[in-house]
């Protein structure tokens, strides 16, 4: 393959593991917008007590396996005191109030970690220990693999979860409307709690696996909560499907922009492509156009 290619390929693969990020905590704010229909914007900050949860579990000595699988045992736990404290006690008032909490619940995070952990930034090892693998000239980085692996594996978890199981019905039902799902005896309280606990171990993955790559920090959630929201928004405001695609596009656009035209401002080209979307697009890649009567 001559190097152009080569390099397009290398550029391409980096933006999609950082676009399976996006995709991670986009797929947990379209979760919690179907079941409560409220945008938690704390939700990047489950990224980030997912990191910082690694890191203590590693700093006590627990081995790599372990600690992830202590770390997203807290993430699920905090979840469900996240529900019980942030949503639960406004369930019955409008959005305005419960988006309030969880930017409220946002900012308490964030200053309970840097109480703990401090402001400086930690590392985290990789999963695997070979740094890259070759392939065609293209090198692979292992962390990256495993970010696209662990979320094909999300993604097809996901599906399996909604479209071929009992308990996946009631929580689309849940989701759908809520009084008709309480009629039938759905425990609407039970699915939205395990909506949470669910939202938040995807942010608690996302954030583990990007630790490596872009170590773990108070400010990691916050920068990575826009993009998924932004990746929201270009997929089709509270579609599953929309959400994956939006974050894989999100990171590849800005990857290729990082390349050929500045890494400074990186970011830009994401929140253009929102700008672009909302300009030409505004229901997103999957979203239906609603017409409002004069």
């Amino acid at each position: 393959m001559s190097d152009f290619i080569v390099i397009n390929l290398q550029v391409l693969f980096s933006g999609l593991a950082l676009g399976a990020i996006y995709s991670l905590v986009a797929l947990g704010f379209v979760l919690i917008i179907r079941a409560t229909n409220v945008v938690n914007f704390a939700q990047g900050d489950f990224a980030m007590l997912g990191g910082f949860s690694m890191v203590a579990f590693l700093a006590a000595g627990a081995p790599y396996w372990l600690a992830i699988l202590c770390a997203l045992v807290s993430m699920g736990i905090f979840g469900l005191i996240f529900n019980l404290g942030v949503y639960y006690p406004l369930r019955h008032r409008s959005f305005l109030p419960v988006i309030i909490s969880t930017l409220g619940a946002s900012i308490f995070m964030q200053n309970t970690v840097l109480y703990f952990f401090g402001p400086q930034p930690r590392p985290m090892e990789k999963v695997f220990k070979t740094s890259a693998i070759e392939i065609g000239g293209v090198f692979m980085d292992t962390q990256y693999l495993t970010i696209l692996g662990v979320t094909a594996i999300a993604v097809g978890f996901q599906y399996f979860l909604f479209e071929r199981t009992l308990f996946g019905k009631k929580l689309q039902a849940t989701s759908q409307d809520k009084d008709m799902a309480r009629l039938v005896g759905i425990p609407v309280a039970t699915m939205i709690a395990f909506t949470f606990c669910y939202s938040a171990i995807l942010g608690g993955v996302a954030g583990i696996l990007v630790s490596p790559v872009l170590f773990v920090s108070i400010g990691m959630g916050s920068i990575i909560a826009l993009k998924a929201f932004s990746a929201t928004i270009i997929g089709g405001f509270g579609d599953v499907t929309g959400s994956i695609v939006g974050g894989l596009l999100l990171g590849v656009v800005e990857a290729f922009g990082a390349h050929y035209i500045s890494v400074p401002y990186k970011d830009a080209f994401a929140f253009l492509l929102l700008f672009i979307f909302l300009l030409l697009r505004p229901q997103g890649i999957f979203g239906e156009k609603i017409s409002e009567k004069a």
